[in-house]
């Protein structure tokens, strides 16, 4: 509490409210895990939990998983129900924002249009549920506890799909009805492989974590990396992007080629989008971006060559500073940032 200065007229009151006065759950669903944190009115995570998960089991056994792990963490905590004033849940699908609903999401059949925020409700009756992609949610944690601090950044996923969270004047830009920045599906070669969306050559295709995996087999079995093929061998399943990661860092020149191979492919995407947008920082995030300084600077150098100088004179491009903590804490500030605003 407190005077703040005069703007004209009487002095305001600066009001802070107790961290205590209620909690928040933030939700980071993936297409094969749930990350969990209760938070306090500060931002501030009390406890967090993950577990595997997956999307394709459907919404009823998945968010009757999370409700699960939400109670029994109140639980531990010695928290009431009643207590939970909001939700933020992150889900990797294009959002209508104001419903809360998924339309069309290409990687989780089953979930078009079902009613999460009144499946939460069910149990959280004093809470305000949000649930928005889980790009514009790294971005939004990115943007109130990490690097954003330009105005205008663009903030890259790149895992099991790709998408893009805009930051536009210093807020999260969703577009019309909150499916801006779904560009996994620009194309990068009109030659190239069937999309699941139905397009050919789309940049998911081409350089998200399957595509990147999908290269590695095909090395693995022609030969062309014994590396990768002993993993495979070894390990007794199918490679993965975090293997070609893996095998790239202990100097497997072919795992190397295949990350900057994606860089170039994701660069070539940025590089129409720093055109269009003109953003002074881009951020790359997901698990594929775990991929180290190959995929980072094949990334950096794609768009320096395919964008025009002047929308790259101001420009950075670098990893996330939140790493895989940016989709928990955006989560967090989605339930938090609408409890007074709804």
């Amino acid at each position: 509490m407190g005077e703040d200065q005069s703007r004209g007229g009487r002095r305001a009151r600066l009001v802070n409210f107790s961290a205590q006065a209620g909690y928040i759950f933030g939700v980071d669903i993936g297409a094969t895990s749930v990350d969990l944190a209760l938070a306090d009115f500060t931002g501030g995570i009390l406890s967090r939990t993950d577990a595997a998960a997956n999307v394709l089991d459907g919404p009823p056994i998945l968010l009757d998983q999370v409700k699960s792990m939400m109670l029994s963490m109140l639980e531990e905590q010695s928290i009431p129900i009643e207590k939970i004033r909001g939700i933020g849940i992150g889900v990797p699908g294009p959002v209508e924002f104001s419903t809360g609903l998924l339309i069309s999401p290409p990687i989780m059949p089953g979930w078009e249009a079902f009613p999460i925020r009144e499946t939460f409700n069910e149990v959280f009756a004093q809470a305000v549920v949000m649930v928005d992609n889980d790009v514009n949610v790294m971005a939004l944690g990115e943007l109130r506890r990490g690097k954003i601090k330009a105005e205008n950044c663009i903030f890259i996923k790149i895992g099991t799909g790709i998408g893009a969270g805009i930051v536009c004047k210093g807020k999260i830009y969703r577009g019309n009805i909150g499916c801006a920045g779904d560009v996994g599906h620009i194309c990068v070669d009109y030659n190239g492989p069937l999309c699941h969306c139905g397009n050919v050559g789309c940049v998911e295709a081409m350089a998200a974590g399957p595509a990147i995996a999908a290269k590695a087999m095909q090395a693995a079995k022609e030969g062309r990396s014994a590396m990768l093929l002993e993993m495979m061998n070894q390990r007794g399943r199918d490679l993965t992007a975090r293997d070609v990661a893996e095998a790239a860092a202990k100097g497997d020149r072919p795992s190397t080629a295949i990350i900057q191979e994606t860089g170039k492919l994701i660069g070539a995407m940025l590089s129409s989008v720093v055109n269009f947008y003109n953003p002074s920082l881009i951020l790359i995030g997901g698990g594929v971006s775990n991929s180290g300084y190959y995929l980072l600077s094949s990334i950096r150098r794609s768009v320096l060559q395919r964008s025009l100088p002047l929308s790259t004179q101001d420009l950075r491009i670098e990893y996330n500073s939140l790493r895989g903590d940016a989709g928990i804490y955006g989560a967090i500030y989605l339930g938090l940032d609408h409890i007074f605003s709804t």
